[in-house]
């Protein structure tokens, strides 16, 4: 079901949609779960009463609390863009979220887009380029691309300012608290959506104006 935020979302103020890729345009989450279940497999084979799969679900979501807390306090210290490191390697059989696709042709449409996110160049460009959807972004923001990352608020500062736009007719999508804080302190509309590692009590906690339970649900609004 589509919740709204207390601060009621508007959608007729959108004139440019910005969108996060872990967890929001790439299915992290299942995959991260996949590759952590096929590593405790082994471990099941001296401990039976171990369920790889319901096991490694459990230690992504457990997770992802202290690494959006962790990223806000090297954000608060200024250290994030030093301690990130942009050449590190990511998942491979890298999939998008179910629906995206089609809803990334489809936005491209009506509205100028921007990726913004907290991985390298060259991580970022590929499954762009692997996806098929590179040509439909304008601008691409990486943790390469910026001196300070997500919570801050200068990545989506600067892809609004690449689409010509003021932050505050943008909409940044996201599956995480340091996406929505981010938006938030740009002046950006936030959509924090359900198919990535947030939840939604956090996500809602945190101000986000839409929660959607996957980000191919945000063609229902926009």
């Amino acid at each position: 079901m589509n919740n709204m935020h207390k601060s009621s979302f508007e959608p007729h103020a959108v004139r440019a949609v910005l969108f996060d890729l872990d967890g929001t345009l790439i299915d992290t989450d299942d995959v991260l779960v996949a590759q952590w279940a096929r590593q405790l497999a082994a471990l099941a084979r001296v401990w039976p009463k171990l369920e790889p799969q319901r096991t490694a679900r459990r230690l992504v979501m457990f997770s992802e609390g202290p690494v959006n807390l962790a990223m806000t306090v090297l954000d608060m210290l200024g250290l994030d863009r030093v301690i990130v490191n942009p050449r590190k390697v990511h998942l491979k059989d890298e999939k998008p979220v179910a629906g995206t696709l089609e809803l990334i042709r489809a936005l491209a449409e009506r509205f100028p887009l921007a990726v913004v996110t907290s991985r390298g160049d060259a991580g970022a460009h590929r499954f762009l380029s692997q996806a098929g959807i590179a040509g439909y972004f304008r601008a691409v923001v990486t943790c390469q691309t910026t001196w300070r990352i997500k919570p801050h608020p200068e990545p989506v500062l600067h892809a609004a300012e690449k689409l010509g736009l003021p932050a505050q007719d943008c909409l940044m999508v996201g599956d995480t608290t340091v996406d929505i804080k981010a938006a938030l302190r740009a002046g950006a509309w936030a959509c924090g959506v359900l198919c990535g590692f947030g939840e939604r009590e956090e996500l809602e906690r945190t101000g986000a104006h839409l929660v959607l339970e996957s980000t191919a649900l945000l063609s229902n609004w926009l």
